[in-house]
């Protein structure tokens, strides 16, 4: 499948070497988006800080790869996918969520959404609570790297406001029928359920053999 890049040499102390140059810099960006949205300083003040970015944006730019970041697999089988809006530690748009696999098969995550992700005032975007159970539960339904499973239904039932702040999502496998995979699973605060979702995923044509 394109987006697919197998990258030869580049072993799990070279991915972890990159991790420490990347991860810091998406965190510093994240950070300053918080800050964009929040800062009350004066124009002469907001008029420096842009030339600063655009400047720090030129340099960046210097080298780059063309198009999107796609998904890297390296020669110890590590995948890398770094661009993800949900996972991807060098994109500053992602919270990002940190993926733990449980014995039986459940996944969860603890991730926390400021106001980068705020919808209602106080709360969380309804989309980006949507992006969270469509990944947790893509991440349950495609637990073997071999047998991707991409959505195909994703049914949300939005039990109140998510508010901004630190949050639970996990999902479960319910189900499996031939190349379909059914999952279901919850974002909570510490008050409980916020949404909940049921979600059927699909093994791909070119991932049937």
């Amino acid at each position: 499948m394109s987006g697919y890049t197998h990258v030869e040499g580049l072993s799990s102390e070279g991915v972890q070497r990159l991790r420490s140059v990347y991860e810091p810099l998406a965190g510093s960006v994240r950070a300053l988006i918080d800050a964009t949205i929040r800062s009350e300083v004066d124009a002469d003040e907001v008029a420096a800080v842009r030339a600063q970015i655009d400047d720090a944006t030129a340099r960046l730019r210097a080298e780059q790869i063309d198009g999107p970041f796609g998904v890297r697999i390296t020669s110890d089988g590590d995948r890398m996918p770094w661009g993800n809006p949900a996972i991807g530690i060098r994109n500053p748009m992602a919270p990002p969520l940190v993926i733990i696999k449980d014995g039986d098969g459940a996944v969860r995550t603890d991730f926390h959404l400021g106001a980068a992700y705020e919808g209602p005032p106080g709360h969380v975007h309804g989309g980006m609570v949507a992006m969270v159970l469509d990944h947790v539960l893509g991440e349950v339904a495609a637990s073997d790297p071999d047998s991707p499973r991409f959505t195909g239904t994703l049914t949300i039932r939005y039990l109140r406001a998510t508010p901004l702040g630190d949050l639970h999502a996990e999902g479960r496998i319910t189900r499996t029928d031939g190349i379909k995979a059914f999952a279901a699973g919850h974002v909570s605060d510490a008050d409980g359920i916020t949404a909940e979702a049921e979600g059927v995923f699909i093994l791909p044509k070119w991932a049937r053999g």
